[in-house]
């Protein structure tokens, strides 16, 4: 089954991914790697600002990282134009605006990672890191990265 057909299947539809807010691109491939930049959750053009522990629920984040990893998913798209060239998500890295006192990054981050194995099944499997930070740009709740082999 194709990727295209997996996420009409899951009634999931990628969202724009537009320009990104600083001198970089959204993937750089090397080789059959591709560098994917970190995301932060996008809603028709608005950030959500947020920290967990504090003004935040998990379940809150945990949305935020699923909607991010849609946002990988279309950036992926947008630079190899078919998302059947997307051989294995490698590693994910996510980090959350978290008060000192939050211990439970790793559930948020599983909104993205739990995503990417609903979409890509195996392939989807990954390493991770989830850390914590004291806050992240524009306020954001959370910021994910991956590194993706692609054919």
């Amino acid at each position: 089954m194709s990727i295209e057909t997996r996420l009409q299947e899951l009634g999931l539809t990628l969202p724009p991914i537009g320009k990104t807010i600083g001198t970089f691109v959204h993937a750089k491939r090397h080789g059959n790697l591709m560098f994917m930049s970190g995301k932060g959750p996008l809603y028709d053009g608005v950030r959500p600002r947020g920290k967990l522990g504090a003004d935040m629920t998990q379940e809150e984040g945990y949305q935020h990282a699923r909607h991010i990893g849609l946002l990988l998913i279309a950036a992926m798209k947008d630079t190899l134009g078919d998302l059947d060239r997307v051989d294995d998500i490698i590693k994910v890295f996510g980090l959350v605006n978290a008060t000192a006192d939050y211990v439970d990054h790793f559930k948020v981050v599983d909104g993205c990672s739990d995503l990417f194995i609903e979409v890509f099944g195996e392939r989807g499997t990954h390493a991770r890191t989830a850390a914590g930070a004291n806050s992240l740009p524009n306020g954001i709740p959370c910021e994910i990265e991956a590194v993706v082999a692609v054919r």
